[in-house]
C-alpha cells in the first residue's frame, strides 16, 4: 500500500493531477465558510447553536453544501442547483424527443446537453438564492426558534438583496466550473468529488457531537456500526449481475468481425442516491405547506396542520419512516426504468449480431432483460430504503438533536465516490507501472 502511494507521488503527471484536485477542494471549502456580503455572521452562528431545527426545509441542500447553506456563505447553494439541473435534463429526455436525439448523437449531442444543463443551473441558482434570502429575511430559515437574532440575518435593503443574489449565483457558477476543471485536469469526477468534500467535512463535527452528548461508550458503538455499514455498502455497490453476451462472426471483405464474448453488467443499486434525494424532496412539501399556514397570534392551529406536524415533519415518527421507505423504493424503480431501456439494449445487440445464450434476439431478449432488471431492482431498492432509514432510526434512538452520519445519502455518496476515485487512480498507475493501487 505504501509503495503504491510512493509510486503515485513519483509519477509527475499523476502527482500533478492529485495536487490540482486537492487544491480545488481546498478552495471549495474556503468559499463554503466565507460569508456572503451583508450577512450578519454573528447572528447566523448564534442561530446555528440555539436552533434545534437547524436543517429544517433545507436539510438535503445543507448536506450537499457541507453546512454552507445555513451559514449563508458564498457557496451556500453548493452543487445542488447543478444536480437538480442534471436530473431535470435527464428526465426531459423521456418527454422531449429532441433531447433524446441529442443523447444518441454521441459527443456533439452530449456537449449540447451539457450546455443546456449549465443554463438551467444558473436559472435554478437565481431561483434558489432568492428563496433562501427571502426565507432568511422572514426568520424561517432555522425554523420557528423564536430568537430575535434569527430574524436579523441579512440586510433588509433591496439593493443588498440584489448583491447577495448575484453573489450566490456567481458562487454556484464557480462551483460548477471547479467541478468541470477537476474532471478535465484532475482525478475523478469533479462534481462527485465536490459533493464528497462537502459531506466528509461534516463527519468530524457530527461524530464529536455524539461523543459530547452521549459519552464514549455510545460513540465507540456508533463507530463500530458505521464500519459495518460501510463494509455492507461497499459490498452491495460492487455487486453486479453479469448477463453473458455472445457476438456472432461476420465477414466484411477480407476481415472477420465479432466472435467475441462479453457481458452486460447490471448493478444491484443502479439508481444510486437519486431515489433518496427524490423521496426527501417530496417529504419536504408538507413541511413547506405548514410553514405558510401558521396561525395568527391568539388563534388555534388547523387540525390538518397539526396532523402533518406530528406525523410528517418529524423523522422519528413511524408514519414518516414508512412513507419515506416506500417513496425510496418507488423512485428506485422509476429511475431505473428511465435510465435503462431493455428494448433499446436488445435492438443494439441485434444490430451488431449479439445475443444472450439461450435467448432469441429481439423481443425475447428485451423481455428477459426487463425480468432481470425487475428482480435486481427489487433487492437494490430494499437495500437503498434500509440505508436511507438508518439516520431516522438513529434519530429515534439517540434523540432529536443527533446527526447520525453513517447512513442515507451521505454514506452512499462517500463510499461510491471513494471507490470510483480509487479505481481511476489504480487505472492510471497500471498504465505507467503495470501494478496498480489495488491488489487483486
Amino acid at each position: 500500500m505504501f509503495s503504491a502511494l510512493g509510486r503515485i507521488f513519483r509519477t509527475p503527471d499523476l502527482r500533478r493531477k492529485i495536487l490540482f484536485t486537492l487544491a480545488i477542494m481546498m478552495l471549495f471549502r474556503l468559499g463554503s465558510v466565507t460569508p456572503a456580503p451583508y450577512v450578519n455572521y454573528n447572528n447566523v452562528r448564534a442561530c446555528l447553536v440555539d436552533s434545534s431545527d437547524a436543517s429544517g426545509l433545507y436539510q438535503m441542500i445543507n448536506l450537499f453544501s457541507g453546512g454552507a447553506l445555513l451559514q449563508l456563505s458564498v457557496f451556500a447553494l453548493g452543487i445542488m442547483p447543478y444536480i437538480t439541473a442534471s436530473i431535470i435534463i435527464q428526465l426531459l429526455r423521456v418527454v422531449i424527443p429532441h433531447f433524446e436525439t441529442l443523447h444518441k448523437e454521441g459527443q456533439a449531442g452530449q456537449s449540447k446537453l451539457t450546455q443546456y444543463t449549465r443554463y438551467l443551473t444558473i436559472g435554478l441558482a437565481i431561483l434558489q438564492s432568492t428563496t433562501l434570502l427571502v426565507t432568511a429575511r422572514s426568520g424561517l430559515l432555522f425554523g420557528f426558534s423564536g430568537s430575535a437574532a434569527c430574524e436579523n440575518l441579512v440586510s433588509p435593503e433591496w439593493w443588498a438583496m440584489v448583491i447577495q443574489i448575484i453573489t450566490l449565483t456567481a458562487g454556484t457558477g464557480l462551483v460548477m466550473w471547479f467541478g468541470e476543471m477537476i474532471t478535465e485536469r484532475g482525478v475523478g469526477n469533479g462534481m462527485s468529488l465536490l459533493i464528497f468534500t462537502s459531506i466528509a467535512a461534516g463527519f468530524p463535527s457530527a461524530l464529536w457531537a455524539i461523543q459530547q452528548s452521549q459519552g464514549w461508550e455510545l460513540f465507540l458503538f456508533i463507530i463500530g456500526v458505521g464500519l459495518l455499514v460501510i463494509l455492507a455498502v461497499v459490498f452491495v455497490e460492487q455487486s453486479q449481475r453479469r448477463i453473458p453476451v455472445q457476438y456472432a462472426k461476420r465477414v466484411v471483405g477480407r476481415r472477420t468481425y465479432g466472435g467475441s464474448s462479453t457481458y452486460i453488467p447490471i448493478k444491484v443499486n443502479m439508481a444510486g442516491v437519486i431515489p433518496v434525494i427524490f423521496a426527501s424532496s417530496i417529504l419536504f412539501l408538507p413541511m413547506l405547506v405548514t410553514q405558510f399556514n401558521q396561525p395568527a397570534p391568539g388563534e388555534e392551529p388547523k387540525e390538518w396542520v397539526v396532523w402533518i406536524q406530528n406525523n410528517l415533519m418529524q423523522g422519528d415518527q413511524p408514519l414518516y419512516m414508512i412513507v419515506f421507505f416506500l417513496l425510496v423504493i418507488a423512485f428506485a424503480f422509476f429511475y431505473v426504468n428511465i435510465t435503462f431501456n431493455p428494448e433499446e439494449v436488445a435492438d443494439n445487440m441485434k444490430k451488431y449480431g449479439g445475443f444472450i445464450p439461450g435467448i432469441r434476439a429481439g423481443r425475447p431478449t428485451a423481455d428477459y432483460l426487463a425480468y432481470v432488471i425487475t428482480r435486481i431492482t427489487s433487492a437494490g431498492s430494499l437495500y437503498l430504503g434500509i440505508i436511507a432509514l438508518l439516520p431516522l432510526i438513529a434519530l429515534s434512538l439517540f434523540g432529536a438533536n443527533q446527526n447520525f452520519p453513517f447512513g442515507g445519502a451521505s454514506i452512499l455518496i462517500i463510499v461510491g465516490v471513494g471507490l470510483e476515485t480509487v479505481k481511476q487512480i489504480d487505472a492510471q498507475l497500471q498504465q505507467r507501472h503495470y501494478e496498480g493501487l489495488l491488489k487483486k
